[in-house]
């Protein structure tokens, strides 16, 4: 193989060296880092983000972009939270309020991609404009309705779903299945190791579904051909206007996914300031996956390893006993990068 082919190799394949090559780094500088509770913990907390990402990625493939999603993201786990609070104080069952919780947060997740999508593809809206005024209504929303504060007093049963395993291992003692045991010493419960969490089987069962849509359907490939070329794709006569509006609306979708979820995982209905950086997240996560926000390319398998890159970027960096500002220069490090490599090797897609 000569010295060309080694370098196109290399950057065809960089996100996955990447990813290989900071586990290397932090199971040195981090302790505990290359551990079964670790990687629970990856997997865990990267559940909300690899939906909110997925759905991010419909849309810049189509050459657009969706500054909303995480404030919808806020908004929706407020909502979600609320109802579930109210309709367990008024004495309904547990998974029930869970339950109306969830299908509540879900549908209401679908407006503000309707909104985007009809403004975007209707009223021919720039996307980052269109997108930005829902971003401020989102979040002039969930503040209204939690009044700036978490909203608590939800029923254990949420962490219980959200915070669920499949199998839970007392090592060379114990291993249980869906339930984790009972009885065991203060000792015995801090070994207790959950494996398989029931949020990252929820996620890897809808990013598959949608990976299906996006690589095996007409549907995903007229998504394609919008963003290589719109003019085109018109030409030809795939309907763009219906098909943005459905972009926009799977958009929001994921991100309501991803605000439920995140209510279960952490039995609280969060809306801070710091969603103002989720979007920002999720963008960074499908650019690293090898999507281009001119459109025309990118795939959630892509962006599935761009979310795993900043998940363990971001726990390495906290186990390694590294500063949290340091985590932002070096997404920024990354996602510059990222660009860099889109430009030099345009072929690039995770499939």
């Amino acid at each position: 193989m000569s010295r060309t082919q080694l370098v196109a190799r290399i950057g065809r394949n960089w996100v996955v060296l990447f990813l290989f090559l900071l586990c290397v780094i932090f199971s040195f500088t981090g302790r505990g880092f290359l551990s079964l509770k670790t990687l629970n913990n990856i997997l865990l907390t990267s559940s909300p983000a690899l939906l909110l990402a997925a759905g991010e990625t419909f849309v810049i493939i189509t050459g657009g972009i969706d500054l909303s999603v995480g404030f919808v993201r806020g908004l929706i786990s407020v909502i979600s939270a609320i109802v579930i609070r109210d309709l367990y104080a008024l004495g309904y069952a547990p998974y029930f309020a869970i339950f109306c919780g969830i299908v509540v947060g879900v549908l209401l997740g679908l407006l503000p991609g309707l909104v985007n999508g009809i403004l975007v593809a209707r009223f021919r809206v720039p996307p980052f404009i269109a997108t930005l005024g829902m971003y401020g209504i989102a979040n002039g929303l969930a503040l209204r309705y939690s009044k700036g504060f978490p909203i608590t007093f939800l029923p254990d049963e949420v962490g219980e779903v959200g915070n669920g395993f499949f199998f839970y291992l007392l090592p060379g003692r114990l291993f249980t299945v869906f339930e984790k045991p009972l009885g065991l010493t203060e000792a015995e419960a801090r070994n207790l190791v959950g494996i398989v969490p029931y949020a990252t089987v929820i996620a890897f069962a809808l990013l598959f579904v949608f990976g299906f849509v996006l690589s095996k359907t007409q549907f995903g490939q007229h998504i394609y051909a919008i963003g290589g070329n719109i003019d085109a794709a018109r030409r030809a006569g795939i309907p763009v206007e219906k098909h943005l509006i459905r972009v926009y609306v799977i958009s929001s979708l994921f991100a309501a996914f991803s605000g439920v979820l995140s209510t279960l995982i952490f039995s609280i209905g969060t809306h801070t300031q710091f969603a103002a950086s989720l979007e920002l997240f999720a963008i960074a996560a499908v650019v690293i996956g090898g999507a281009s926000l001119m459109g025309g390319k990118g795939s959630i398998l892509g962006t599935a390893l761009g979310v795993f890159v900043l998940s363990v970027l971001e726990v390495g960096f906290l186990m390694s006993g590294i500063l949290p500002f340091y985590r932002y220069i070096a997404v920024g490090t990354i996602l510059v990068f990222a660009v860099v490599i889109d430009q030099l090797f345009p072929e690039i897609v995770y499939d």
